[in-house]
């Protein structure tokens, strides 16, 4: 349950403190569930800015975790990762009976790019967490745009991605083995988005695996794909979150990608998580010529 108390807490109390990379902030402010509109709107407005929002000592009952994510967007169920394929409001991840997602590497990605309208926020609430390993990073994909070379960017103008499915981040098998991503159903979102809220674009390539670049050929779908890989997984770009039991992080997967370190099987890590319903992913040419991110900059 959350901490107690019965005060209600107002912009006041709310302390945002950005972290010192391309992306994040850290936000004090005591209990979660009894923030009025106000702080509320404060927040909402610092996730825009920030990309990732780290609120740290939170101890959420899965009614209350719920109810904060809908600060962010519609509540919607998600996949735990579970061989039975079901979904749940509130899942966990975990390498416990249970959990979903196991204990080994998760490679980057954005949350359910494999769908027609991916997530547009994810939650996570530490429950237990391992001595070491186990850190999930996350990178700011407003600015892996704006360092895009030229040459680079001109070719990806345009274009979109196919994003298939047949494993999950944790290379688990979860759909039909794919043996030509060029004939796989998956939906094809573009590789440059305009995030709907912010009107800013950002590179949007949702996971290296199964994924083509529509209209290339095999080979240069790939070499492009290797080359905005290799791009896009600069730690400069990246902030790497060590967690602690009480820990509860906000991301927007409209602008950023996220990955996970492996750490010991032995160990317990459990993470509840939600999820907000979004948008179909486009393309606003509009937007083309707007600029950089408040938050792109290079300091790590």
């Amino acid at each position: 349950m959350a901490s107690v108390g019965t005060e209600i807490l107002s912009t006041k109390d709310v302390v945002i403190k950005p972290l010192p990379f391309a992306l994040g902030a850290t936000i004090e402010c005591g209990d979660v569930s009894r923030l009025d509109a106000a702080a509320q709107a404060l927040i909402r407005q610092a996730y825009l800015d920030h990309l990732v929002l780290v609120f740290p000592g939170q101890h959420l009952s899965d009614d209350e975790q719920i109810a904060f994510t809908s600060l962010f967007g519609p509540v919607t169920d998600s996949y735990t990762g579970l061989a039975d394929g079901k979904r749940r409001m509130v899942a966990m991840v975990s390498n416990q009976p249970g959990g979903g997602l196991g204990f080994g590497e998760l490679r980057w990605h954005s949350d359910h790019s494999f769908e027609a309208r991916p997530f547009s926020a994810s939650i996570l609430q530490a429950i237990a967490i391992p001595p070491s390993g186990g850190d999930t990073h996350y990178s700011n994909m407003y600015l892996a745009l704006d360092t895009l070379p030229d040459g680079l960017k001109a070719k990806i103008r345009g274009l979109t991605i196919k994003n298939a499915i047949s494993t999950n981040s944790a290379g688990e098998q979860i759909g039909e083995a794919i043996t030509d991503v060029r004939l796989h159903k998956g939906p094809s979102h573009p590789i440059i988005r305009t995030h709907p809220e912010t009107g800013r674009n950002a590179l949007y390539l949702g996971r290296r695996p199964d994924a083509y670049i529509n209209g290339l050929s095999l080979e240069e779908s790939e070499d492009l794909l290797n080359a905005l890989w290799a791009h896009a997984s600069n730690g400069d770009f990246a902030y790497p979150h060590r967690w602690q039991v009480g820990d509860v992080v906000v991301w927007d997967n409209r602008a950023t990608m996220h990955r996970r370190d492996a750490f010991d099987e032995t160990q317990t890590r459990i993470l509840h998580r939600t999820q907000c319903s979004g948008d179909e992913p486009t393309h606003d040419a509009a937007a083309d010529a707007r600029g950089s991110h408040a938050r792109g900059h290079l300091s790590r």
